[in-house]
């Protein structure tokens, strides 16, 4: 696509042209138009009325795109192609493994082996990566960043929007690969890998420049230095960053590191979890081509990955522990940020740690339409099977609600049907887990909360699926009647799971959402607005959206919890500023004031009597509030100034 540039004049003129055709065609429609609103002088039909949106809508779509355009010229994107796996392709006959392991096969090296969850297809084995392995991703990281960290900002975008038009015509394909290595479905992949990544790409195409333009601050108030002295904060690169992250959204938790520390001109070495190497590998391939259809070193991005750290093998340790990693990110559990944060003190790295939430969902007694609502919870829910760090953990409804809203969710929930589509196009709405080896843990939480007097209403145990007797299926679940004494209401269960609790009241719902040790996110429901943001005001969490669910995240925020969900922000411009050091700079603003230092201060110091006058007047007229003593202070200075 050709660059098109307009200037001021051509966008006035055009935008009085666009203003006149929008008005005789009104005109023509028997409506009169003014600048703020549209008036019927006859009676119109339905198809006029859906005439004059759709007009409006593409004569808004065409004004914005003429705007940014003048505003940014588009980068090109670099086309490219990558092998897609056998294992991507639909009906693949995969063999299938009836007792998956991962660790020791026999040798003398740890294998991590791969399958789908799913159906228990066999993917892959890997070598669990080394020590000398880490030192040699950093380094070649590094040695890519240095010339990559002198590139434009214009040249970052075009990385970004040739990845982005890749995802966009491979959609098939890359929700296929996520699909085979974690288990969920085809449409939760669409979703909660593709659309997110696709909106922090363009996000961050549009707006990201902006965010690490050096930023002008105000400088002193000093009244003596304001006038001439400038101040600014400039944003470079930190190095070589790295990243470990969580296996449930296999593609987008390893995209989004990889998009903000290479547009902030930074290399990264990203961790993966062992669960999902298979695709991981596939994924950072697609990065890996993109710069090089770029003319950019793939030495850039590198993918580490390894078993958990042993007596044996201290690899993950030591990758955290790094002295050429500059920055952290970690997505994943409570115990394992022990470790992270444990091995990176040693480097004194800097961390941002994103752990679990149990986020609640608060149906406030002002909601009309429950009927709607309760597809928000089942998306919320149910998404990827429950193993969402922001998915809906608690419904917490107050009383008024409470009845008919459970009545609502009993009907869907007991209509969930389990399976897999990856291969067949059934009709499925849950998937499988990334494993089984929680699913005691799950079954024992609903136990606690039905012996403490919740209801199950469904589900509430495993599934052995007629069609995939080696997939990792949890029942859909329903409990109700759920209070904070118990487990399954304290504890992340990051699993197929609905809990319901009732409040007696908003302030009552307040208290439920804040009785749990977690703070990642939340939302409110009610059609009362101002009810609604006073009640978010009193969550204790990092991130809440109103009347809607985690939109905080697709509209790029800064993302981040706080107690036990961690500390510090990715997203956003916040995160695209965190992978960077932030230069603090101040110059002179007059070229001809210079910073000077006066004769009575000046070393050796000819009389301290006349020294401390001097200071002291220079401090006083300096910041005194009175126009009187600034005038003395500027007398006294005079007779001291030699």
């Amino acid at each position: 696509m050709s660059n098109i540039y307009l200037n001021s004049s051509m966008l006035q003129h055009l935008n009085h042209t666009v203003q006149e055709y929008v008005s005789d065609w009104l005109k023509s429609q028997q409506l009169t138009f003014n600048k703020t609103n549209l008036t019927a002088n006859a009676p119109v039909s339905t198809s006029s009325w859906t005439t004059i949106v759709v007009t409006a809508l593409l004569a808004y779509l065409a004004w914005n795109y003429l705007l940014s355009v003048r505003q940014s010229p588009l980068p090109k994107p670099a086309r490219f192609d990558v092998v897609v796996p056998e294992a991507a392709q639909r009906h693949w006959k995969g063999k299938k493994l009836y007792a998956a392991t991962t660790g020791t096969n026999g040798n003398s090296h740890r294998q991590i082996e791969c399958y789908c969850p799913a159906t228990g297809q066999f993917l892959g084995a890997f070598e669990s990566m080394g020590r000398e392995q880490v030192d040699l991703l950093v380094t070649k990281a590094r040695d890519a960043q240095v010339k990559w960290g002198q590139t434009s900002l214009q040249e970052r975008s075009r990385v970004l929007a040739s990845l982005r038009d890749y995802v966009l015509k491979n959609q098939d394909s890359i929700a296929r690969v996520a699909c085979r290595d974690s288990g969920k479905t085809m449409l939760d992949a669409s979703m909660g890998e593709i659309l997110v990544t696709l909106e922090k790409l363009n996000w961050t195409i549009k707006h990201g420049a902006r965010a690490l333009k050096p930023s002008r601050r105000a400088g002193p108030t000093n009244f003596f230095m304001k006038w001439y002295k400038g101040a600014e904060v400039r944003y470079e690169p930190l190095g070589v960053v790295g990243a470990l992250v969580s296996w449930n959204y296999p593609f987008h938790n390893l995209l989004g590191p990889i998009i903000a520390a290479i547009f902030s001109g930074n290399a990264i070495v990203i961790k993966c979890s062992e669960n999902v190497v298979w695709s991981s590998r596939y994924f950072i391939s697609l990065v890996r081509e993109c710069l090089v259809a770029c003319g950019h070193d793939p030495n850039l991005v590198q993918l580490f990955y390894c078993l958990p750290p042993s007596a044996n093998d201290d690899a993950a340790n030591y990758f955290t522990s790094h002295s050429g990693i500059k920055h952290l990110t970690f997505i994943g559990s409570k115990p394992v940020a022990h470790h992270v944060l444990s091995a990176a003190s040693k480097s004194l790295t800097p961390v941002v740690v994103e752990l679990g939430g149990k986020d609640a969902f608060i149906v406030l007694d002002s909601v009309k339409d429950l009927e709607a609502l309760s597809s928000v919870i089942m998306r919320g829910t149910f998404q990827s099977s429950g193993q969402n760090c922001i998915g809906i953990e608690r419904v917490i409804v107050s009383a008024v609600n409470y009845d008919k809203l459970v009545s609502i969710l009993t009907h869907r929930v007991g209509q969930l049907r389990l399976g897999s589509d990856i291969d067949n196009l059934e009709d499925v709405d849950v998937g499988a887990m990334i494993s089984d080896n929680r699913f005691a843990q799950l079954e024992d939480m609903v136990q606690d909360a039905v012996n403490k007097g919740a209801k199950l209403l469904h589900g509430g145990s495993r599934f052995n699926h007629p069609n995939y007797p080696q997939g990792h299926y949890f029942q859909p679940t329903l409990l109700v009647d759920v209070t904070p004494d118990m487990d399954i209401a304290q504890n992340e269960v990051f699993g197929p799971m609905l809990v319901v609790m009732k409040g007696s009241d908003t302030q009552d719902c307040v208290r439920l959402a804040n009785s749990a040790p977690f703070g990642l996110g939340g939302s409110i429901f009610g059609s009362d607005y101002n009810e609604c943001r006073s009640v978010a005001e009193q969550l204790q969490t990092g991130n809440v959206a109103i009347n809607d669910f985690a939109t905080f995240y697709v509209c790029q925020l800064p993302f981040g919890g706080i107690n036990g969900s961690g500390y510090g922000k990715f997203g956003g411009e916040e995160g695209l500023q965190g992978l960077c050091n932030a230069k603090s700079v101040c110059f002179d603003t007059l070229p001809f004031v210079s910073t000077q230092i006066p004769p009575p201060l000046d070393y050796p110091i000819p009389s301290n009597a006349k020294a401390w006058k001097f200071v002291k007047s220079f401090n006083t007229g300096s910041y005194t509030p009175s126009v009187w003593q600034r005038l003395k202070a500027l007398l006294s200075l005079a007779r001291n100034a030699n």
